[in-house]
């Protein structure tokens, strides 16, 4: 399964020459996700030149990692492993596709205070095919019934924040974040943060 989104930050370019079209490859179609990459390059388009057009290709992809991650270190491999996976497919196609881009969401357990505190944090990795960096959202604390669920029940975040939240489809909507901040921050919103921090070496290079 292929999705194909089109994101042009500067929609009034008036030069007549052929615009050359920078293609970002997501390791996903989950809608979220690749929604996030378009709203990132929407905000960061700029950055990389005037009259750059991004083209958007969200790509079916395995991460190599549990269904619901649950650590960091999960989180970030298999963030990676999606934009690796995503890059292999270009070459093994003959697709010249600029970027690569995997966005994994899932838990981080940490210990404080003696208490197990459990956090919801989604990740995304960005690859040139060359070099790579890692982006992350904020972090949410997520509420020990439903932390339980996944944890100690082995039950997919997915089926657990439909159940805790007494509806269905939730991963493809608001997902988790929008479940527990009251859709003042969605699943969409957190990949966004994390797309735009991992693309930063690409588009603020003096800094890195």
């Amino acid at each position: 399964m292929e999705l194909r989104l089109h994101c042009q930050y500067n929609p009034l370019r008036r030069d007549s020459g052929k615009m050359a079209i920078t293609v970002v490859a997501v390791g996903s179609t989950r809608r979220p996700k690749v929604e996030a990459v378009r709203e990132a390059l929407g905000a960061i388009g700029e950055r990389f030149g005037a009259g750059e057009v991004f083209e958007v290709t969200g790509v079916e992809v395995e991460s190599g990692v549990g269904h619901t991650p649950l650590s960091r270190e999960e989180l970030m491999r298999g963030a990676r492993q999606r934009a690796e996976a995503v890059a292999r497919m270009a070459r093994e196609r003959g697709e010249a596709w600029q970027y690569f881009a995997g966005l994994e969401g899932g838990l981080d357990v940490e210990t404080e205070g003696g208490r197990r505190r459990v956090f919801l944090e989604s990740w995304a990795y960005v690859s040139d095919g060359t070099r790579g960096s890692f982006g992350c959202s904020g972090s949410i604390e997520v509420p020990e019934a439903l932390a339980a669920e996944v944890l100690e029940r082995g039950v997919e975040l997915s089926e657990a924040i439909d159940r805790f939240a007494g509806a269905a489809g939730i991963r493809d909507g608001q997902g988790a974040w929008g479940v527990l901040t009251g859709n003042l921050i969605t699943r969409q919103d957190s990949f966004r943060v994390a797309v735009i921090s991992a693309f930063a070496p690409f588009y603020n290079e003096k800094m890195y």
